[in-house]
């Protein structure tokens, strides 16, 4: 039985789409087990999750953390593979088989996949779009399993990802535990993934992904000093990054030279987004969640 845990926190504008595209194309006889878990919701998020019927399991805890709330599924979810969701996303429950498949072959070495983005741009300033155009383009987010939105997982993926420590970009972490061998991008799956619509909100974002960055490279770091060896390191961990490189961009641009205004602002909101990170970083603030409202607007 596959196991689809969706953290929710205030998504009542969203979470019905999500539901409703695993829920439209399902046979009778699926027996996926859904789990949205409600985490310091104040507005009606577990309501429009329970009116989607008994195919939908709605858990409610009362602390707003992601963390918790993947916790609290894995103690409710019924079995693996495992799917996580981000409830502001859409992905249709074709494709959750399509993600899953992969992980029922042991002998593929695959633990873990994620599907391909669609990221529609038409709504978003252009500064957002040309950042973007640039984004989408790096070798490590073509690669990654972050900024997805969806990631599943084999049992023994499962178990990879429970000996990690609770990290705010907990798909980054998750991507870098596994080595390129270990993971997929399924092109038969894609996912919708809401880009924020104006440059404020594309900062917030940028803002909270150095700040995550920052927090995965330095739990690296204490884990490697701790043991003095690599051993102390996720298998995919030793030379995984996923900063972006001044020889990516220039290769971008040798490939596409049109691409250099974009690249410009590509390059101004990474600044902009590492000043604002600083302040958090030295604090050690790696819990505030710079959450942007553009992106859970309907269309």
């Amino acid at each position: 039985m596959t196991s689809i845990v969706i953290p929710a926190h205030n998504e009542a504008p969203v979470i019905g789409r999500l539901l409703d595209a695993l829920l439209a194309d399902s046979d009778p006889g699926d027996d996926t087990d859904i789990l949205v878990v409600c985490n310091g919701c104040t507005d009606s998020t577990a309501k429009v999750a329970s009116e989607r019927g008994p195919r939908v399991r709605v858990v409610e805890i009362p602390v707003p953390s992601k963390h918790a709330a993947l916790r609290a599924g894995d103690d409710q979810a019924r079995g693996f593979p495992r799917v996580y969701v981000d409830a502001d996303v859409v992905i249709t429950g074709a494709e959750v088989r399509a993600l899953t498949e992969p992980l029922h072959d042991e002998a593929s070495g695959i633990l873990a996949t994620a599907p391909e983005r669609r990221i529609p741009l038409a709504s978003c300033a252009w500064r957002v779009r040309a950042y973007y155009r640039v984004w989408q383009q790096l070798p490590a987010v073509r690669e990654g399993l972050f900024g997805r939105g969806v990631i599943a997982v084999s049992k023994a993926g499962h178990a990879r990802l429970a000996a990690l420590p609770p990290l705010m970009a907990d798909d980054l972490a998750a991507s870098l535990a596994f080595t390129p061998a270990e993971r997929r991008v399924v092109d038969a799956a894609s996912v919708v993934i809401q880009p924020p619509r104006t440059w404020p909100d594309l900062i917030r974002r940028r803002i909270r992904a150095a700040v995550s960055t920052a927090q995965v490279e330095q739990n690296q770091g204490e884990r490697s000093r701790g043991s003095g060896s690599e051993e102390a390191e996720a298998p995919g961990e030793a030379s995984a990054s996923a900063r972006t490189s001044t020889a990516d961009l220039k290769a971008m641009l040798r490939r596409e030279p049109t691409l250099l205004p974009n690249v410009v602002v590509f390059l101004a909101a990474a600044v902009t987004a590492r000043r604002g990170a600083r302040k958090a970083i030295r604090a050690q603030d790696f819990g505030t969640w710079l959450r942007d409202e553009s992106s859970r607007q309907q269309n």
